[in-house]
């Protein structure tokens, strides 16, 4: 399926205020798009869309709370009656619990997954019918938590393993039916992002992103470029791919090395009270930017990242994989030939021949000499 072009696109960014959903709608309406955000803030969207009309680019503001199904249908229902069409709808809206899984209490398991699963499902089932009509992209964020859980995060995690699950299903239903919609997953690593100062903590202190972090500029370009390349999942960020990676090849060894690493990796020694505002129910002022105020600074840049969204970096891949299995090809017929041959004279013969010792060369060559020739052999 083919995706128009980013300048081209109606695209709605759902989760805009902050963070990496703050970024993504920068960058994509420094490239042209007509961008439709939405949050819960109306002070972080206002913001926001200043900055946009400041790049001269095209915004429209419909604040909403993905918790909402209601909500979530005004959303995707004004930005077709303004545009015409979505083509994109990307939902980047989350929220965050730091605790022990015995400390944390069945209502903050259903309040977050209210936010983090429940609203993936309310805005996917409001945007669905428009994206079917003309065609587009279900782009949506779980975790590297969907692929790896850390300690201090099961409701979190869970939250992000069943966003997973739901694209899953979905991407299977659509394509049985031929619905012309790309769902894409995006998966990012540790990004420098006000999340960890707006999450609930019941640890006594500020909770902080478990390293490597990286810069949500990354992140922004890298789901720009899921906008107008179907993509079905993208991870962001070579930290998260390679943990990925280590707990598909030896999960006791990284349950080992997080229990050794996942608890002090996590927190700050800032205090921070359990009865401290966090954007739970409501979102937290001052907190309308793209970075953190932590010390951490993200990496500016990511090698992986780079390559994954490179536009030659699948022909090279292609390439490499051709090319390595044409090797191995040759090497397995050579091997064959090799086993195919035989050796001349009788298997008898060809077992009891022996490499003279140097010392008889001499006397075999007058040997042979005499037979080829008819001349005695010497001393005869």
């Amino acid at each position: 399926m083919k995706l128009r072009k980013v300048a081209d696109q109606v695209v709605v960014v759902m989760g805009a205020s902050s963070g990496i959903g703050r970024e993504t709608a920068l960058e994509l309406a420094s490239r042209g798009a007509r961008v439709v955000i939405s949050a819960r803030s109306d002070d972080g969207l206002d913001s926001l869309a200043d900055a946009i009309r400041g790049l001269r680019g095209e915004v429209y503001v419909v604040p909403a709370d993905v918790r909402d199904p209601g909500a979530m249908r005004k959303v995707a229902d004004r930005t077709v009656e303004r545009y015409g069409r979505i083509d994109s709808w990307i939902h980047l809206a989350s929220v965050s619990l730091y605790a022990r899984f015995e400390d944390t209490t069945p209502e903050e398991f259903e309040q977050l997954l209210e936010t983090n699963f429940s609203g993936v499902v309310n805005g996917a089932q409001a945007a669905l019918p428009h994206l079917r009509e003309s065609g587009g992209a279900l782009i949506v964020t779980s975790s590297v938590e969907a692929v790896r859980a850390l300690p201090y995060q099961s409701a979190y995690a869970a939250s992000k393993h069943a966003i997973e699950g739901l694209l899953e299903a979905l991407r299977v239903e659509l394509r049985r039916e031929k619905v012309p919609v790309v769902v894409t997953e995006i998966v990012p690593s540790t990004f420098d992002t006000p999340l960890f100062e707006n999450a609930r903590t019941k640890l006594g202190f500020k909770p902080k992103g478990f390293p490597p972090m990286y810069d949500p500029r990354i992140a922004a370009k890298a789901i720009a470029y899921t906008v107008e390349h179907p993509t079905r999942r993208l991870v962001i960020g070579g930290g998260g791919r390679l943990l990925g990676i280590l707990n598909s090849l030896a999960p006791a060894a990284v349950d080992g090395f997080l229990a050794a690493t996942g608890f002090e990796g996590q927190t700050t020694r800032i205090p921070k009270r359990e009865s401290a505002r966090d954007n739970f129910e409501e979102p937290v002022l001052h907190t309308h930017r793209v970075f953190g105020r932590g010390r951490q600074h993200g990496r500016p840049f990511s090698l992986y990242t780079s390559w994954r969204t490179s536009s030659w970096a699948r022909p090279l891949t292609f390439a490499l994989a051709a090319g390595a299995g044409a090797l191995a090809v040759r090497s397995l017929l050579a091997n064959q030939e090799g086993k195919g041959r035989r050796p001349s004279g009788t298997p008898a013969e060809a077992r009891g021949r022996r490499a003279l010792p140097q010392a008889e060369y001499p006397r075999a060559r007058a040997v042979y000499r005499a037979a080829t020739t008819g001349e005695a052999e010497p001393g005869s």
